[in-house]
């Protein structure tokens, strides 16, 4: 039997995610690095931090980017599009699910410093996946997108950046 997302989110104790969609964090190295980090990083990180992320499919994770590498994994529910702008704003793609068949993969990486966002392959379902990050994930290292910025850096997919960003609130 298929589980829904209302399930998940109970059953995994799931919150609200800044970049939309449901988290927890599973895991935290207790050990951290506190030297010979690159100067991207402002302080300490652990070595390693792993969540659960839910997305509900007509909800969207939108565009932000981390000073660290992070690895997507599937879980379950549908396939999910990781939609991805490079530094140099050239848009990629990945499919993450569960049917390597259709051209799906279970797990993929996202680079550091790279814009990305993601939207559920199926509009009626969800898409529970698992995110690892090395050096460890913290809030200060990450950033929403701005609208404007990323249209300048890759004006060729204003569809799915608008889709995937908020509209500056004007003073």
């Amino acid at each position: 039997m298929l589980q829904s997302a209302e399930y998940w989110i109970r059953k995994l104790v799931l919150k609200s995610h800044p970049e939309g969609g449901y988290y927890r964090e599973t895991y935290r190295s207790d050990e951290q690095i506190n030297s010979r980090l690159p100067k991207r990083f402002t302080g300490k990180r652990s070595f390693s931090t792993a969540i659960y992320f839910l997305l509900k499919g007509k909800h969207a994770s939108t565009f932000h980017r981390i000073k660290s590498d992070e690895v997507w994994h599937f879980y379950a529910g549908s396939g999910l599009y990781i939609h991805i702008i490079n530094p140099t704003g050239k848009y990629s793609e990945i499919n993450l699910g569960p049917y390597p068949d259709k051209g799906q993969v279970f797990q993929c990486v996202i680079k550091r410093n790279h814009w990305f966002g993601a939207t559920v392959k199926d509009e009626k379902g969800f898409t529970l996946v698992g995110c690892t990050v090395s050096p460890g994930f913290d809030f200060a290292d990450f950033e929403l997108a701005d609208r404007n910025k990323l249209l300048r850096l890759c004006p060729r997919e204003k569809s799915i950046i608008e889709k995937l960003t908020h509209p500056k609130i004007r003073d």
